[in-house]
């Protein structure tokens, strides 16, 4: 273990910014970590306490995922996504199960936005982390807050009609803008906290078998990030998992099933304030996937 510990210490130091990590065996409880009491952006992997929250109330009947629900002109949001980019008019509805698959599958920022809102808010995904346990992850803003305050800018002064803010900060107010948003405690992690919470999603504990397989099953499907965990794992090796970036930030969180029964890793993986291109970034995380993925794989019950 303290092998495969230096290892990802040292391929954290190649992402050209600060890696955090944590890794666990789920079969035999053996982990490692790297930074992982520190607290880093969560980007888009946000979107997983969001959908366990939304998961909880329709487990409650406060909510059905065949529901359909109104998207506005007003609920169309930058960023990532599909609802933005092909429907700027009034007449759209989709279910809810339909709205947490966009948001999970392809990242869709204005399903996320919309899920967030059908889930109480963020205070209550945050209480619902608390409540099983779970201290070090907070939701604090819809997408559009979050990326509004990475760029510097106010929610107001977003264009409705095409989605871009009206004014632009120089590059010296860019910076000071992100370097604001890397040290904003809000919509946070601690690598470790991600990777309990995807434990309680493997093992089931949190919602109704039903929500916990239609989780688990979309996370499969995830179709961002495929140089991120998946980049250089076997062909074929099952991930399900969610990314994130804004800026400096580059993340992917998931759970990686081994081949030949040597069980499941749920592995978080977060870069924050990086300096070097994405590629670098999702390189790094690849690297850390691939060598957690080796390890157990041979030392499936040993120590």
């Amino acid at each position: 273990m303290q092998r495969l510990e230096r290892e990802v210490a040292r391929l954290g130091r190649t992402s050209g910014g600060i890696t955090g990590a944590s890794i666990i065996h789920l079969e035999t409880g053996r982990s490692v970590t790297l930074n992982a009491g520190q607290l880093f952006p969560m980007a888009s992997s946000y979107k997983v306490p969001i959908a366990v929250q939304l998961l909880t109330m329709v487990d409650q009947g406060r909510i059905r995922l065949d529901q359909m629900i109104e998207i506005k002109p007003e609920d169309l949001h930058p960023g990532s996504g599909t609802l933005t980019n092909l429907f700027k008019q009034p007449g759209l509805a989709l279910s809810v199960r339909n709205l947490m698959e966009l948001m999970l599958l392809i990242s869709d920022n204005s399903a996320t936005d919309v899920c967030l809102r059908l889930a109480g808010g963020a205070d209550a995904v945050t209480a619902r982390m608390k409540e099983i346990g779970i201290t070090g992850i907070t939701v604090s803003r819809p997408t559009i807050g979050l990326i509004s305050d990475w760029l510097g800018v106010a929610e107001s002064d977003w264009s409705s009609r095409d989605l871009k803010y009206k004014r632009s900060l120089d590059d010296e107010g860019r910076k000071n803008a992100a370097a604001r948003f890397d040290a904003d405690p809000r919509d946070t992690s601690t690598p470790e906290a991600m990777a309990s919470l995807l434990e309680k999603i493997w093992r089931k504990s949190l919602l109704k078998p039903e929500s916990a397989e239609l989780l688990y099953d979309i996370m499969l499907r995830c179709q961002t990030g495929d140089a991120r965990l998946k980049g250089i794992l076997p062909v074929g090796t099952e991930v399900a998992h969610k990314t994130g970036t804004i800026g400096g930030t580059t993340n992917d969180v998931g759970i990686i099933t081994l081949p030949d029964n040597a069980g499941h890793v749920a592995i978080a993986v977060f870069v924050k304030s990086s300096l070097k291109e994405v590629p670098q970034r999702e390189r790094t995380i690849a690297e850390i996937a691939r060598a957690a993925h080796d390890f157990f794989l041979f030392n499936p019950g040993g120590r």
